[in-house]
């Protein structure tokens, strides 16, 4: 068996790109040669078909071409991907029986080579300025709302702020595909209608689309391999490859590129496998390497440890990192869940960017892109105005503005909003540091020191004086109830209680429920959380939210109870529940 190595020097930004990456760490299997022609290459192998009735346009995205493509995506990298998959679940058992995470020796000679760099912005018109990016689902109206937005980045949100029913993954992609040729328009029901301020792209914000995460399936499409078994297409290749095959081409034609948010990745070897898609899917569209730009999320602990070797691996097609920091707190909870009370976070809302483990997250990711000339990307602030409520707006402007404030200091190069009314907010806050600069890359956080235990050191959280609360624990339930009934009527961004609420989110809420429990916490009244005591909670919630014909509640407090007290810890609540209800 052939294996790659580590290089003791990474190759120089003037290097040609390899066909294949150079591997990075524990050495793996030598992969395939570069790909030929996907026209060629899919002949005799496996195919893709729908297997969901199709609406008006639907025909207008899966092509037969358009289904070749992701055909040849599945048949070189499905086996790839659950590889991938099995090993997260053996690593998430070696943390939970005492194993942590921490700073790999085998890829320090990556780490500690100063010449390499990520390709970033250059060459990738767009993305340059990043100072406020808007965040959302791409159904046509908030495809258009964020378009009119005047943010510089739209995140094009197929993941954690949308609901994967077939017709918002299908429609997503033609709102998309019509946006970006200018045509886009919707109707609601009362007649209003929205359209597009411009319909030259260069004017509107840069679209970065996040596909869904590794770990998800699209049901609707079945995916046959050559050897004639058939499964569920990958969530993450349909919406990948749907989006590029259909507007890569056009996106450069206009002054733009396909661009995207990689979400839920777990270490450098699921980077390593983005790279070879898209080095395999740029060959095969004709486009040259180097064209597509990805941002990845850090929201998961084991990745916070892997930042350098995830640049590493995507250099050639890299633009920066992002904080996720709603996901990589449901992260924390997610990998320590059974290790005990030092482990145990406060309320959710107590959680804030200053607790030391969380800034020694960002730090650290800041101090890693620039040093590698990547972008930093800030977080998203939950809180979201209320036009009928001045000071329900005016608390979530100080909060905004602080918040975004405080990430414009520490060195990064933009970040999120979830609503329209905060771009200028957020803007604001950023133009104070960046004044006529685009970014501040060129800022080297040389200061920033942190090592295994700044990142571990979770129970810093609580030596501040946050608590877990009997308020905290309604507030869960509450807000998980909630969010999973908005999300299984197809509206997965879900303003509750004067926040944005998304897959994340909900996460927290559950999995801070489970860990509760299983840990013998206790509240700032000194009674126990316990399951009995959680159903008397969800009972109470159930009685006081109103009820309609066409609600979802009694499914989603089934699936509540199902993912927050069950004795078991389901990995992601969205898997099971689009097995459940979402993929007939």
């Amino acid at each position: 068996m052939t294996t790659l190595t580590s290089p003791t020097t990474a190759p120089p930004r003037t290097t040609p790109v390899p066909v294949v990456a150079p591997a990075v760490g524990t050495p793996l299997a030598d992969t395939a040669p570069g790909p030929s022609a996907w026209g060629t290459a899919t002949l005799g192998e496996g195919h893709v078909t729908a297997t969901a009735p199709l609406g008006p346009r639907d025909e207008e995205i899966l092509t037969p071409e358009a289904l070749e493509f992701l055909a040849m995506l599945h048949d070189r990298f499905a086996d790839d991907r659950t590889s991938l998959l099995l090993e997260r679940q053996r690593r998430m058992r070696r943390i939970a029986d005492g194993d942590d995470p921490d700073f790999h020796p085998a890829t320090r000679p990556v780490r500690d080579d100063p010449s390499w760099r990520v390709a970033g912005a250059a060459g990738a018109p767009g993305l340059s300025d990043r100072r406020v990016e808007i965040t959302g689902p791409t159904d046509p109206k908030m495809t258009i709302n964020a378009l009119n937005s005047g943010a510089r980045c739209w995140l094009a949100d197929a993941e954690d702020a949308q609901s994967p029913t077939w017709r918002n993954v299908v429609e997503g992609q033609l709102a998309l595909h019509d946006a970006i040729r200018g045509t886009l328009t919707f109707t609601n029901p009362a007649g209003k209608r929205y359209a597009l301020r411009s319909t030259d792209l260069t004017e509107l914000p840069t679209i970065v689309f996040r596909p869904r995460g590794w770990h998800l399936f699209e049901s609707h499409l079945a995916y046959t391999g050559p050897d004639g078994s058939t499964q569920p297409a990958s969530g993450t290749l349909v919406d990948f490859g749907l989006y590029l095959f259909h507007n890569a081409h056009e996106l450069v034609s206009r002054g733009r590129g396909p661009y995207f948010y990689l979400p839920k990745l777990e270490g450098y070897r699921e980077a390593r496998l983005w790279n070879e898609v898209f080095e395999a899917a740029q060959d095969a569209l004709g486009i040259p390497r180097g064209t597509i730009r990805a941002t990845v999320l850090v929201e998961t602990l084991p990745a916070a440890f892997e930042m350098e070797e995830i640049l590493y691996e995507l250099r050639d097609h890299c633009a920066g990192l992002n904080a996720g920091r709603w996901d990589y707190l449901f992260s924390v909870i997610k990998c320590f869940r059974t290790r005990g009370s030092s482990y145990v976070l406060p309320d959710r809302g107590q959680v804030t960017m200053t607790a030391p483990f969380m800034r020694a997250y960002t730090e650290l990711l800041v101090a890693t892109c620039h040093r590698r000339g990547a972008h930093a990307i800030g977080g998203m602030s939950a809180f979201i105005p209320d036009r009928r409520s001045p000071e329900v707006t005016e608390r979530a402007v100080e909060q905004v503005w602080a918040d975004k404030t405080r990430e414009a200091a520490a060195g990064f190069d933009g970040t999120w909003v979830a609503h329209p009314d905060l771009v200028e907010v957020a803007r604001g806050a950023f133009d104070e540091v960046l004044g006529e600069r685009d970014h501040q890359v060129d800022r080297l956080r040389d200061d920033v020191e942190v090592g295994q235990a700044d990142l571990l050191d979770v129970a810093s959280a609580r030596r501040s004086g946050a608590t877990v609360t009997a308020a905290g624990l309604r507030t869960n339930v509450s807000v998980g109830v909630r969010y999973i009934e908005s999300w299984l009527r197809g509206v997965g961004a879900a303003a509750i209680d004067h926040l944005m609420e998304d897959a994340a989110t909900a996460e927290i809420s559950r999995s801070q429920v489970w860990q509760w429990v299983a840990s013998g916490t206790t509240t700032e009244d000194g009674l126990p959380i316990t399951r009995v005591r959680c159903e008397a909670v969800l009972r109470d919630v159930l009685r006081g939210l109103p009820r309609s014909s066409g609600d979802r509640f009694d499914d989603a407090v089934a699936l509540f109870r199902e993912v927050a007290l069950g004795e078991e810890f389901p990995p992601f609540l969205t898997t099971g529940a689009y097995a459940r209800y979402l993929a007939g």
